[in-house]
């Protein structure tokens, strides 16, 4: 329980929540182990809407791009997964496959699982999809400055390139 709780505590989800809350929340995951190049979620991959959290390991995130896979990012320990579907969206909007890299250990929460706490514990719930929304902001934020600096490479503006 140590490893599921001690990487809570490195994720954006548990920023609000105390110690007694992270407990009631820890006993909700799964820990999967992954060897190095399995696919922990795919795109279309219907009834999988579990929230992902790496542990230990590196995932990388890769899209497909013409007939190759391209890696747009690498998931560092106390990163989030799976945030589109856990949410309720749909699995066709999912574009990215996540990868093991060397042996990759991941928390796992399961959708269904999760929201028996809405009566029991409402503001854990409310608590931890705060957290996950900021997850998804910084990923926007990133990939808007991503776009920026590609577009001021492009037209060689800004005086950097």
């Amino acid at each position: 329980m140590s490893l599921v709780i001690d990487t809570l505590r490195t994720s954006t989800i548990t920023e609000e929540l105390s110690d007694a809350e992270v407990e009631i929340l820890a006993g909700l995951f799964e820990v999967k182990d992954y060897k190095s190049g399995e696919v922990i979620a795919q795109p279309g991959v219907e009834n999988h809407d579990n929230l992902f959290i790496l542990a230990h390991g590196d995932i990388e995130v890769k899209i497909k791009s013409g007939a190759e896979e391209a890696t747009i990012h690498v998931l560092k320990p106390g990163d989030l997964a799976g945030m589109i579907t856990f949410a309720g969206g749909e699995a066709s909007q999912v574009s990215a496959t996540l990868y093991s890299v060397g042996n990759t250990k991941v928390l796992s929460l399961d959708r269904a699982k999760f929201e028996t706490l809405i009566n029991s514990h409402p503001m854990i719930v409310y608590r931890v999809m705060r957290g996950v929304v900021r997850d998804v902001h910084s990923i926007v934020r990133r990939m808007n400055v991503q776009s920026n600096e590609l577009s001021n490479y492009i037209f060689r503006s800004h005086g950097r390139y």
